[in-house]
């Protein structure tokens, strides 16, 4: 499952996540199982039209993560803390959460319908459908293995 957030993969995607109890505990970090369900919808909205972020570094040092983090098999280190986690879960229980995320994915298949569109990601710059694509795959995977759902690589520390 390379493209893992591919439409056609999403079937699969939602049952992992469907899979998790409340009281599944990472294999690392703090997440809870509902928090990174949420984190990861909550990412996706920035790709989807609904919300608007810049980007943090200047155009040259954005070029240069996105050409590592995009382009390569580099993996998302584990332990990486980029933004607080919200103190209460914003959905009722994980079914509800999973259905807000493939929601948000499905807004984000037709937000890029339109030819050339690009979504801006904080560190990489704008960014393509494409890159999107495997963005949100890699940043997917990370957690689905940070809970024991998938296998894969992982690393300690950044590239």
């Amino acid at each position: 499952m390379n493209n893992l957030i591919a439409p056609e993969n999403r079937a699969n995607l939602q049952e992992l996540f469907l899979s998790l109890s409340p009281g599944t505990k990472p294999l690392w970090g703090n997440m809870q199982p509902q928090q990174m369900i949420e984190h990861l919808a909550q990412n996706v909205v920035y790709t989807n039209g609904k919300k608007i972020t810049v980007c943090e570094r200047s155009p040259e040092e954005a070029l240069k993560r996105k050409q590592v983090m995009i382009y390569t098999d580099v993996a998302i280190p584990k332990n990486i803390i980029l933004e607080t986690l919200p103190a209460t879960c914003a959905h009722a229980d994980i079914p509800a959460a999973v259905h807000q995320l493939m929601a948000e994915l499905a807004d984000f298949d037709q937000y890029f319908n339109e030819p050339g569109i690009t979504s801006i990601h904080s560190g990489f710059g704008p960014m393509d459908h494409n890159e999107w694509l495997i963005w949100h795959s890699k940043h997917f995977k990370h957690h689905l293995v940070q809970f024991g759902l998938m296998e894969g690589l992982t690393v300690d520390k950044e590239p």
